[in-house]
């Protein structure tokens, strides 16, 4: 009796141990609820928050203001940020950094590079041999590349929305520009990782506005399709997207609202900031002027004047946009002599004659990728600052000739709004109403490779080809598988962009480079040597367009069949076999992946490629695998398993051969050795 008393009391102990840190793993649980969204704009930023009790809010920064400029300074054992940072940028504007993400993800010889040197020539940019790009050089000791400056902003913006919410927060849907390539989400992801943020998704800024606009006026939507065009100006660049809302039926949750981009079209360098840098011209150009007989030094010379003259030509931009004249006034600008001057909105429209002759160009843009014309559009929709201007307006009226423009949104707070709400939809602590966003791709992916043809007995040539796997304006996220039936030896393959020649040839400068990798299979021939007595089925490469408009290649596997004619017993044994002898290429699948249902996903029919016209024979086919609609904003759910069914690539299927009781033929797959890609 003893003895069991003795055995019993640790059995408590564990016991109430064990209540107390579930206890408190759901006290800690209850405690990082809140998720968040960046509204991550050229000049400023919005954050906002939910969380239990409150839902969708803007953030307040310690200002109490409802957005944030953004801008660093960075000091040996300092660091500044937002409006403190923007005080800064006058005593020292070489450490003070803004507009930076300008120069993500592109190369030291993009023209982005030099543009930013000529519009901010106080930062010194150092070149990064490594990685091709660019740092700010702050001193001899610090330098910092984009990225990382962009890491301590989505820091900065996690530890304003924790003090908002008074908890901890990690997970966050961030916005950014739908005309980002590759290279220039893959950037930013990397910045919020420094940040310690897990993104649930990078959102298209155009995509989060339409999706609050359409989560605010959910009861307008119908089963008929409604066509509205966002016209987005903002300090950096100009974006024109035309969405269509309709009510669609969906497998789990019925009849729910849907939004659908259907065009797009953009100017990169078009925004506020342009206009900005034109009036700081001007101001300099009259500061000048006055003390032309002193033999005064060019203010253009004085990092300090310029960053005053260049907060002057923001203040005076907006006033303007309200008044026909104002008068542009500094004290000190240099040397200690004021600087006083009168500018009327005509002169300001002179200075950027040129600019506004943009506006309508994203508009065309627009409505050639999604092959409709201005009468299929129902409203056209301000968004952003820049659009303030009365001059935008009067040439944007004109280009879309409807009777009025629409100002029924949020111009600043949209998008922060749509990405919170996409934010609550991704997060398992809440559940929103579904609505079914499909964004579209802007730029196609294609895959290329060659290999070697036999035109005439004895007579070899290497033929190329391309596949494109995400065409232009496809939906995504998506998945698309493509077989390589002809090779049976190591070989390479290229991912590239597809067709930019909706492109100009300077944005074509500023793209890049169109390959995105190459990808080098090895031991594509010893596995052919392994199993000699299969049927080839081809080497199967599995690539994902995940939520954030970011393309992966999940695995890469060589599939081979046999038809075997055994007793049922014997059968379950090669169906284990087929089962169990698995390996992927080397990269695996990824988390991301997994969560998307890419190990249960189903193939639908094949499906021609565009310009794959082969001659008869030629076997490399493209497939889509199925993708149903993302409802609610959320990841596709994998479909359910059915009994003891095997993983997708490794599942056994059987044919019947004559009578039941008779033998069956068994078919199976067996992914073979492991190979490497580079």
């Amino acid at each position: 009796m003893t003895v069991k008393v003795r055995r019993q009391r640790p059995r408590r102990r564990v016991f109430w141990a064990l209540v107390a840190v579930l206890l408190a793993d759901l006290l800690a649980l209850s405690d990082t609820l809140a998720v968040m969204s960046v509204d991550l704009g050229s000049e400023s930023m919005k954050v906002a928050i939910v969380k239990p009790g409150v839902p969708m809010e803007i953030v307040l920064n310690k200002e109490s203001r409802r957005k944030t400029p953004v801008i660093v300074t960075l000091k040996e054992n300092e660091r500044f940020f937002g409006d403190s940072a923007a005080s800064m940028a006058i005593k020292n504007p070489k450490a003070t950094l803004r507009y930076f993400q300008h120069l993500l993800g592109k190369q030291a010889d993009n023209p982005h590079v030099a543009l930013y040197q000529a519009r901010f020539p106080e930062h010194e940019l150092t070149f990064d041999p490594q990685r091709q790009t660019v740092h700010f050089q702050i001193s001899p000791q610090l330098q910092f590349s984009p990225e990382e400056v962009l890491g301590m902003v989505l820091n900065y913006s996690r530890s304003l929305a924790e003090d908002f919410a008074e908890q901890p927060i990690k997970d966050a849907v961030i916005t950014v520009p739908v005309f980002f390539n590759q290279a220039e989400r893959r950037a930013v992801l990397q910045a919020a990782r420094m940040a310690g943020l897990k993104v649930l998704q990078l959102i298209n800024d155009n995509t989060a506005t339409a999706l609050s606009y359409g989560v605010f006026r959910r009861k307008d939507i119908n089963t008929t399709a409604q066509n509205i065009m966002f016209y987005d100006m903002g300090s950096g660049s100009t974006v024109c997207t035309i969405v269509t809302y309709q009510m669609v039926k969906t497998k789990e949750a019925g009849m729910q609202p849907q939004l659908q981009i259907r065009g797009v079209g953009f100017d990169r360098t078009l925004g506020g900031l342009e206009m900005e840098l034109r009036l700081r011209e001007h101001l300099a150009g009259l500061f000048n002027e006055q003390r032309k007989g002193q033999r005064a030094k060019d203010v253009r010379e004085n990092p300090r004047a310029m960053a005053k003259l260049l907060r002057e030509a923001n203040r005076l931009k907006t006033v303007l946009s309200a008044n026909a004249d104002h008068m542009a006034q500094i004290e000190g600008l240099m040397d200690d002599v004021d600087f006083k001057a009168k500018v009327t909105r005509v002169e300001f429209e002179e200075l950027c004659a040129d600019l506004f002759e943009r506006v309508p160009g994203p508009v065309q843009q627009a409505l050639q990728s999604a092959e409709m014309s201005l009468d299929e559009i129902e409203q056209v929709i301000l968004v952003g600052g820049a659009t303030r201007v009365p001059k935008v307006q009067e040439v944007l009226l004109k280009a879309v000739g409807k009777e009025e423009l629409g100002k029924n949104i949020n111009a600043d707070e949209a998008a922060a709004m749509g990405a919170v709400y996409q934010a609550a939809a991704l997060s398992k602590a809440f559940k929103v109403k579904p609505f079914v966003v499909r964004d579209a791709v802007v730029y196609p992916i294609l895959v290329e490779f060659t290999r070697e043809v036999e035109e005439e007995p004895g007579v070899h040539s290497l033929k190329h080809n391309k596949r494109v796997l995400f065409s232009r304006m496809g939906p995504y996220p998506q998945r698309k598988v493509i077989t390589f039936n002809r090779y049976s030896h190591d070989f390479n393959f290229h991912i590239n962009y597809g067709d930019l020649g909706f492109l100009g040839p300077e944005d074509l400068r500023v793209f890049g480079s169109q390959n995105l990798t190459t990808v080098k299979l090895k031991g594509v021939g010893d596995s052919f040597k392994k199993y000699p007595d299969y049927e080839s089925k081809g080497i199967k490469a599995h690539f994902n367009l995940d939520e954030s408009g970011v393309l992966s290649l999940d695995r890469v596997e060589s599939v081979f069949e046999t038809l075997v004619e055994d007793s049922p017993e014997e059968e379950s044994t090669l169906t284990k076999l087929g089962n169990t002898i698995s390996s992927l290429f080397g990269g695996g699948t990824t988390p991301d992946a997994k969560e998307n249902g890419t190990d249960t996903v189903q193939e639908e029919e094949e499906s021609p490629a565009e310009g794959s016209k082969d001659e008869p024979g030629e076997q490399v086919e493209l497939k889509e695998e199925a993708e149903a609609p993302v409802e609610d904003g959320s990841q596709p759910l994998p479909p359910e398993p059915k009994g003891d069914a095997a993983p997708e690539g490794e599942k056994a299927t059987e044919k019947e051969n004559g009578d039941k009781s008779e033998a069956q033929a068994s078919v199976f797959r067996a992914l073979v050795t492991r190979f490497g890609f580079r």
